[in-house]
């Protein structure tokens, strides 16, 4: 089907086509023509018929990047311990939901107003934190209320399974007893220095061995295969980014963070009016001019004494917590600017931002450099995919798309199809091996999208079936095994025979070692010592759904962790 499907593409209408789906990924991205297909290419797994989708990996992965919980540079090894995580989500819901567990809306209140993260200094749940906590872990109440709801459900799933079991108490003291007790010992090891002679192995002996245990010496169905890897991360590490776009873009990231504020706020609508108020403002903007300190200027005149004595510190505020006008002013200043006046429901305001809640530009570079030269190639690799689809599609090796998209040929030693190393042990690309059209019809693999960087396409060079290794082959390996067994099977008889002296009465010319008060759960490691002590381990309490301690629900980690 694929050959004929490959002698259509050559007819003018094909090319029509391609021309069209090439167009549309120069101006729209590789996205543009998943979703023209269908979307089926952003499904990353499925779980009881529900899809986890590319987006929504993408987005835990992303949040665990900006919370720094994760290095960017480990982004690729976090993708599949997400992916783990979400399918184990999706199974804790549904055994949820299967179950009829609830949370009624009074639960949920309960929760939400016992959390630190939403109580004021007094301890006490406050609205406007609420709001502005949520946003800036980007959740709305609801959504938040949803996510909570969801976790919380999973929760008790957990919490059900780990609290089930139950014990007598004559078990438990029984238990008890058994695991306090200790026992003082001594022993030797027998090696194979302790046998009169060395074993012998004779061909006859390895036929035999060979023959019982042939499964043992089976190969497995392997290939060899060559492959092609398109690397945006690579593409990036040649630009050169100008030092200037770096600044412009930690300054543009600046504009979001939470920042430190002071203020000097004068009042009106009592003592003074409004006009009043702003000539009085506009003569302490005068002061400044002059270099006179704001917080000395906000201690002498601010009608806000909660923070004049403390220069007009406001400390770290986000968006949305004092109103419209007052963000539109703050996250327009950057350090050490001051704001024209500011009109709020309490007064006028000038505005200081004395800090960014945001790391110094020297340790961002890297990290900014990175995004900066990943987007400064991002079209370029998108039209490097489309060539690469199309090339490989239609050629008959890689040679060639190597060739002209100048790219390392790399050639795979013989492989299993669940023993692929490094990039061919990411998912689906030994499934792609050793399917039918690339294993047995000889055609290049479709292109594999590995993750949002990354793309692989593969053909298989050679391939041989599974099949048992002639003795000669494993020769080594099978006398290795059957002189162990030998000797094995020696030290045996001489360790009855010396257990037989010992119960006889007789004293042994060997060397003991001791081991004082071993207990039932520890690991007893002898030492060239005669004497030996080994330290008890403390008892692992890990069940199969985790330790016995309850974590916190995804959604208020998330909320922690922005």
């Amino acid at each position: 089907m694929l050959q004929s499907i490959r002698d259509r593409s050559r007819s003018w209408g094909a090319k029509i086509i391609i021309g069209a789906v090439v167009v549309t990924m120069a101006l729209f991205g590789v996205e543009s023509l998943v979703g023209l297909i269908g979307g089926s290419g952003d499904e990353v797994a499925k779980v009881n018929g529900q899809s986890i989708t590319r987006q929504e990996l993408e987005t835990e992965v992303q949040r665990a990047i900006r919370s720094g919980q994760v290095p960017p540079e480990q982004e690729r090894a976090l993708r599949g311990q997400v992916l783990d995580e979400l399918i184990g989500e999706r199974l804790l819901t549904a055994f949820a939901e299967d179950g009829g567990l609830h949370l009624s809306d009074e639960q949920l209140d309960q929760v939400i107003v016992t959390l630190p993260e939403f109580q004021n200094q007094n301890g006490r749940f406050d609205a406007d934190l609420f709001r502005n906590r949520l946003a800036s872990a980007g959740f709305t109440p609801s959504s938040f209320r949803a996510a909570l709801r969801v976790d919380l459900k999973r929760q008790q799933v957990q919490q059900g399974l780990i609290t089930s079991d139950f014990s007598l108490e004559s078990e438990r003291q029984a238990l008890a007893a058994l695991q306090r007790q200790t026992r003082t010992f001594r022993y030797h090891t027998l090696s194979a220095g302790d046998l009169a002679e060395p074993v012998e192995v004779t061909e006859q002996d390895l036929v035999a061995y060979y023959e019982e245990n042939a499964d043992r010496y089976r190969r497995p169905e392997q290939v060899r295969l060559e492959y092609l890897v398109l690397d945006r991360q690579e593409m990036a590490e040649a630009v050169e980014v100008d030092e200037e776009e770096i600044r412009r873009a930690w300054e543009t990231r600046g504009q979001d963070v939470d920042r430190r504020v002071s203020h000097i706020m004068v009042a009106f609508n009592g003592e003074r009016d409004r006009e009043e108020a702003a000539s009085r403002l506009e003569g302490i903007r005068a002061e400044l001019a002059d270099g006179e300190d704001f917080a000395e200027l906000a201690l002498r005149y601010s009608d806000d004494p909660t923070t004049a004595e403390q220069g007009g510190d406001l400390g770290t505020i986000s968006r949305g917590f004092f109103g419209d006008a007052f963000d539109e002013a703050a996250f327009a200043l950057g350090p050490g600017q001051v704001s024209d006046i500011v009109e709020t429901d309490s007064g006028l305001h000038l505005l200081k931002v004395t800090g960014l809640d945001q790391a110094p530009l020297e340790e961002m570079r890297e990290e900014l450099e990175r995004e900066l030269a990943l987007a400064q190639v991002s079209d370029t690799f998108n039209r490097r995919v489309q060539t690469l689809i199309d090339e490989s599609f239609a050629a008959d090796d890689l040679a060639s798309v190597a060739e002209q998209l100048e790219l390392d040929l790399q050639q795979s030693d013989w492989v299993a199809r669940d023993a692929g190393e490094g990039v061919l042990s990411e998912p689906g690309v030994m499934q792609e091996a050793f399917s039918e059209d690339v294993l047995v019809e000889g055609f290049n693999s479709d292109v594999i999208e590995l993750d949002e960087d990354r793309r692989l396409v593969l053909r298989v060079a050679e391939h041989r079936d599974a099949t048992v290794l002639p003795l000669d082959e494993v020769r080594d390996r099978v006398t290795a095994t059957v002189e162990r067994r030998k000797q094995r099977e020696a030290l045996l008889e001489v360790a009855r025979a010396q257990v037989e002296l010992l119960r006889e009465g007789e004293a042994l010319d060997i060397e003991w070692r001791r081991v004082e008060r071993a207990a039932r759960q520890q690991d007893n490691e002898s030492s060239p010592s005669r004497e030996c002590r080994s330290s008890p381990r403390g008892r692992d309490t890990s069940t199969p759904f985790g330790r016995t301690s309850t974590p916190w629900p995804n959604s208020i980690t998330r909320l922690r962790a922005s």
